[in-house]
């Protein structure tokens, strides 16, 4: 499983909206990666922002 895969099923399991700082805490992936990553998949349209800086799944 890529990291981009592990992030967005982090986000899938979570729930809730998480910060960058969780899901790096949770999956073992340095924060900066995981901004990253989060970057791209809001480009992409899979996650979306509910609030700054917190990050959700897209519905």
């Amino acid at each position: 499983m890529s990291n981009k895969d592990t992030v967005l099923d982090t986000f899938n399991k979570a729930g809730k909206p998480l910060k960058a700082g969780e899901v790096a805490e949770a999956t073992g992936i340095d924060k900066a990666e995981v901004s990253k990553i989060i970057k791209a998949l809001k480009t992409e349209g899979s996650l979306v922002s509910p609030k700054n800086c917190f990050y959700e799944t897209a519905k």
